[in-house]
């Protein structure tokens, strides 16, 4: 099975470098492997140039069956997983970033407690990585915003949270709550290209009429919260967030918006075609148990 995703990989990227990046593995222990199957099949599958990989007849043909088989198989497994329990095994879980840190602390004790036999993994990454990741089987399952920006996924909504205002606590005199014009009359500070929350912020900037400061990004929500502090401009915290991110000192200031509130869903996401619907369906509950018990602020659904 190794063998054969160290072959299709390099199959669809012609190059050892690219195609051991994409594996997350070295160089050497991609070509051993790819040399390992053209020594089980007794057959040459690639040419190696100077500059390049160049596949023989026999290795047109072996892509083009080596991903069917390797689905095949993948599902075989995820099946006889399936009859050992719900969640035994190996569970490998995505999650972004805006999410990981505050979820995961409520999650992962319970996960432990209600399902020991799982082997969890766990892998934080912006959503387009998660969802590539997922589509790829990489991974088994994803904890993202909703709607999941791709086809053949399966979500199961775990709960609903309020966007809330985080200022400078020199900023005094705002409306409590604060509608959301108030944008307009602010310097928006927002993440990096890639996070979804940005994506989100920027949608109800545009609603609003406001604009985001153009020359301040970054990279996680505690960095934003520190320029917030800092007085750089203001920002959105979902209100997992703000439990532990309005713990960084007395230089943070949390409003929430007027109703209907700016908000977002979080949900659990795994291809339509896994055979562990049901037991996703067991870990969507466990996780919105902790969520209500651990984040009473937010509304689960399901």
């Amino acid at each position: 099975m190794a063998q054969l995703r160290a072959f299709l990989a390099l199959a669809r990227h012609l190059h050892f470098r690219d195609a051991a990046a994409a594996l997350r593995m070295s160089q050497p222990a991609l070509s051993g492997s790819v040399a390992a199957l053209e020594e089980a099949l007794g057959t040459r599958l690639v040419e190696r140039t100077t500059r390049r990989v160049l596949l023989t007849p026999a290795g047109e043909r072996v892509a083009k069956r080596a991903e069917m088989v390797l689905d095949e198989l993948e599902r075989l497994v995820d099946e006889v997983r399936a009859t050992r329990g719900p969640l035994a095994g190996p569970l490998r879980l995505g999650v972004i970033p805006t999410v990981g840190p505050y979820l995961l602390p409520a999650v992962l004790p319970r996960l432990a407690r209600d399902f020991p036999q799982a082997e969890l993994s766990v892998r934080e990454q912006q959503t387009e990585h998660v969802v590539a990741d997922l589509a790829a089987g990489r991974i088994d399952a994803a904890i993202l915003a909703l709607p999941v920006p791709a086809s053949g996924v399966r979500e199961m909504p775990l709960y609903e949270e309020e966007f809330l205002l985080a200022v400078p606590a020199a900023l005094t005199g705002l409306p409590s709550p604060v509608p959301r014009e108030i944008l307009g009359e602010l310097d928006v500070i927002l993440l990096n290209e890639g996070h979804c929350l940005r994506d989100q912020a920027l949608d109800l900037c545009r609603q609003v009429g406001a604009r985001a400061a153009a020359a301040t990004y970054a990279t996680s929500l505690a960095t934003l919260v520190q320029l917030v502090c800092g007085g750089l401009g203001v920002t959105l915290l979902p209100q997992t967030a703000v439990p532990v991110e309005n713990r960084r000192g007395d230089s943070l200031a949390v409003h929430r918006f007027t109703a209907p509130a700016p908000s977002r869903r979080i949900g659990l996401a795994f291809r339509e075609t896994s055979p562990r619907a049901e037991e996703f369906q067991e870990l969507a509950r466990c996780i919105r148990e902790a969520v209500a018990e651990a984040h009473p602020e937010v509304r689960v659904e399901g």
